[in-house]
Formats: C-alpha cells, structure tokens, sequence
C-alpha cells in the first residue's frame, strides 16, 4: 500500500500534533500521474539515489508524497532547523537568552545561531570577530547543543541529554517519534519522510515558539554579512536567521528561481533539504540517501520551481497564523 500522510492540527489543548499514514489504493503501471504536484515530486525517482521520498506540506498537512515516508534517513545538517528550535524554546523558558556569551570571546547565543561567531566550519579555530563574516559552524551547533543540555540541568545535574531536551521540546509535541539523534547536533539526526513532514508544517505555522520568537527565527540576524554557503559559493551578503538560511536573492541556490526571497530552510550534505515559501503558504521536504553534490544543485531547482508552479493550479487548504 502507498501511504498518503494527513497532518493533523495542533490542538488547543496542547496535546501533539500527529502525523497520520492512511492507506490508499495501490497505484497500477497503467495509472496517469494527473496531479501537478504528484508529477513534480516524482522527479526524485531520476536523482540517482537507491532510495529518496518527498513532500509537499501546506498549512492544514500533506498536499502530496512521493516515495515511503516512513524508511529512516540520515538527514544531515538539515538537523540545525530543530536544534536552533530546540535553542529558541530554551529562550522563551527563560532558560537562557540570545544575548548570552557562548562560544569564542564577544559571541552570543545569537552569533552562534546565525553562523556569525567567527568559528570555523570544523573544528576550534576562530577565523573572525563575532559578528562580522558568516562563517558557517558545525562547531557552533555543538556548543548550543551542550549550553541547553547544560542549562536544562545535565551534563553532570539532574537532567539529561542534548537529545532528551530536543526529544521533550520539539519532537515530542509535533510527533516525530521515529525521529533520533545519532551523534552530534549539528548534524545528527536520523528519521523518516513523515515526521520531517510535520516539522515543515511547523515552520508554516509555528506552534512551539512564542510569536515574536518566531519571526526572529525567520528574519536576517545580522544583515550585510558576507560569507560562503558550502558547496554552493560566496554570497555578498550571506542571509541568515537563528537557525533557518533565509533565500533573499541568492544566485545561484538549491532553492528555485521561483521561490520567493522570504523562502526559509536548510540542506544536508546526505543529499537533503527542507524548505519552507510563506510567499506560497508551502513547505517542500526531500530526503535522499545520495550525498550532496552538484547533482543536487541542478536537481533541487527545478523540482522547487516545479512544486511552486504546481500549486498554482490546484487549491491550497489554508490555517490561520497564529
């Protein structure tokens, strides 16, 4: 059986957010792909990967799958979108604040969130002051990671893991129960199509954020930074939020020429991304066991554009903002 995925609603209650697979009839060979969507996703099938799956996520849930959404895959670096939520619930728990020191001397928790820091992409060596290139930092990650383990009472206290605080915050309430952290969290979450569906249904509408937590997640931390997107190249400037990159007018980008400046994700170098358009109320969500390569930056483009061009032809269930 092919599942087709349901979002549900968040309830007012404050109970989770649930993914749902409902069964649906077996396609045949013979069967015409009508949906403009449908048909858009499906270009995954021509990426070279032995396996890949993908979305189409709106407001009110799912729009369209393609692939299975429950098989497990590494989703690399597209795992800071949930550690920098993970951070960002941290501050609205008064946990810690974004102005925080953390990191090399002069750095905040905001540096470290927006790549801003001055630390390297691996390792110690800081290559900057804080606050004047985008130098993109998986180091920068990992010490989040350990500052809310930290502040959330591990790391010697009464609580837990990086993980156990991701896991209670983030992944918990919105579902994502096959979802986990093998290693670092700069990169090292590991799950299925279905629940990285349902947290692109959170970067629609936010849920887990207070509001205004919410719009500096999304917005230039920043602005005027420049610096270099790895395997991509160096943008002047180098847009960036707490944790989402921002598109504004990069050229050329994984995202599509279609996509609007306002677009917010992230990818991974596992060959998978995430991103979300408020300018068409849509999220697209792929997942590959292909590592990143400039395949992925002719492939990406054109099946956002195509996503984008589809829904302009089909109507797109809206949910208020809250």
């Amino acid at each position: 059986m092919v599942p087709c995925l349901r979002l549900d609603g968040h309830p007012a209650d404050g109970t989770s957010r649930r993914v749902t697979l409902v069964p649906a009839r077996t396609p045949l060979a013979s069967d015409p792909v009508s949906d403009p969507l449908e048909q858009a996703l499906a270009q995954v099938d021509g990426w070279g990967a032995e396996h890949a799956a993908a979305a189409v996520v709106g407001p009110s849930g799912v729009l369209a799958m393609h692939g299975d959404a429950t098989r497990s895959f590494r989703w690399a670096s597209v795992t800071k979108l949930l550690t920098a939520w993970t951070v960002l619930g941290a501050t609205d728990r008064g946990l810690l604040a974004l102005d925080d020191p953390a990191g090399p001397e002069g750095a905040t928790v905001r540096h470290l969130l927006a790549h801003a820091s001055g630390l390297s992409f691996e390792g110690a060596p800081v290559l900057a002051p804080p606050g004047r290139r985008r130098i993109y930092s998986n180091p920068g990650y990992d010490l989040l990671g350990a500052l809310v383990a930290q502040r959330s009472g591990g790391s010697g206290g009464s609580g837990g893991t990086f993980e156990d605080v991701l896991r209670s915050t983030v992944l918990d309430p919105l579902g994502m129960r096959a979802t986990t952290m093998v290693g670092r969290p700069s990169e090292g979450l590991h799950g299925p199509l279905a629940d990285l569906a349902a947290f692109a249904g959170e970067l629609l509408r936010p849920t887990l954020l207070e509001p205004a937590t919410a719009v500096a997640a999304t917005a230039v931390a920043f602005p005027g930074l420049v610096g270099v997107l790895p395997g991509v190249g160096r943008f002047d400037p180098l847009d960036w939020g707490l944790g989402p990159e921002v598109r504004s007018t990069k050229t050329p980008h994984w995202t599509g020429r279609r996509n609007s400046p306002g677009t917010v994700g992230h990818f991974g170098g596992a060959g998978t991304f995430l991103w979300a358009d408020p300018a068409v109320d849509i999220a697209l969500v792929c997942l590959t066991d292909r590592d990143f390569d400039t395949w992925a930056l002719d492939a990406w483009p054109r099946i956002s554009d195509a996503v984008v061009e589809a829904t302009g032809s089909r109507s797109v269930p809206s949910a208020p903002r809250r």
